[in-house]
This record gives C-alpha cells, structure tokens and sequence, in this order.
C-alpha cells in the first residue's frame, strides 16, 4: 500500500516549509511529549491514591472524604488508563495511512487526558483540605484550583486568538 500523494502546505504553515505528512508526523511527536508530561504525574498521584488506602488511619476518614478519595481513585486510573490510548491507536492504525486520524484522535484524547488531571488536582486539594482544615475550606481550596486551571487553558486560547506582531506588520505592508 502506498503512501497518499503529501498536499501542499496550509497557508499558516508556509513558514514551516513541511508537506501535509511532515506536519502530522511532527504533531504526533508533539502529542506525544505532551502525554508523556501529563502521564508522569498522573502515575504519581494515582500511586499515593492506591497507597493511601493502605493507611492505618484510611479507617478514619468521614463519608464525605471517603467518597471524595474514592471517587480520585477511580478518576486517577480512567486518566492514567485514557493517557495509555494514543499508544494503542497508534499501534492499531500504524502503517493503515491513517496518521491524520491518529493526531486527530490523539489531541481529543489529550485533552480528556488534561481535564482529567485538573479534575484530580482539584479533588486532592479538597481531600487534603478537608483532612486539615474541614469541609467549607476544602470547597474553596477545590474551587480555587479548578479556577486557576481553566483560567491557565483560557489565557493561551486568548494569546492564539491575537493577530502575531510579524503578520500585522506583513498587511500593513500589503
């Protein structure tokens, strides 16, 4: 089976000077160290989750804190679990000519793979909180983390939505 014939590159691309292909394969290494960041720190919280359970005082905890770790528990492995899916897939549909679907696939899945580490941060900061400090502290610390992530997403989205310096300078020019 041959390749498919590589489309001239996107506009937003001339400056890369890469073929359709070339981009994919970049954007695939891309993913890739980004799952690899991601999947690093997963593994570790998820690691102090399932050893947490082996506590002496894991006995102690109150219903609300049980449920809150209980529920890390089980987010902490669906995401260790969906950061192992580019692999797959890309194992599965390697040499199919489907890299394009591959990325496609893998950047939705990275970012289920992010939300599912935020949703982690924040429900640790409300199980430790609440270990220390109770309950309302623990809503607040939880809120405030969950706010600091989506509001780290929506600063890049706003810088990417700018027009660049150099592309402003180039219609001026126009």
């Amino acid at each position: 089976m041959t390749e498919p014939e590589p489309e001239p590159p996107q506009p937003d691309d001339s400056r890369r000077h890469e073929t359709e292909l070339e981009r994919y394969d970049r954007n695939w290494a891309e993913i890739l160290q980004e799952l690899r960041v991601t999947q690093m720190g997963t593994q570790i919280l998820t690691g102090f989750l399932l050893a947490a359970a082996f506590q002496a005082k894991i006995d102690e905890l109150t219903p609300f804190q049980q449920t809150t770790y209980l529920v890390l528990v089980v987010l902490g492995v669906t995401t260790t679990a969906l950061g192992l899916v580019p692999v797959s897939l890309h194992r599965t549909l390697f040499r199919h000519g489907m890299k394009k679907a591959v990325v496609d696939m893998g950047h939705r899945i990275l970012w289920l793979v992010m939300v599912g580490v935020g949703l982690m941060l924040s429900g640790t900061a409300i199980l430790i909180f609440d270990l220390v400090l109770g309950t309302p502290w623990s809503l607040v610390a939880g809120a405030y983390v969950l706010i600091a992530l989506v509001a780290f997403v929506l600063v890049p989205r706003a810088i990417s939505r700018r027009p660049e310096p150099d592309s402003q300078a180039r219609s001026d020019q126009a």
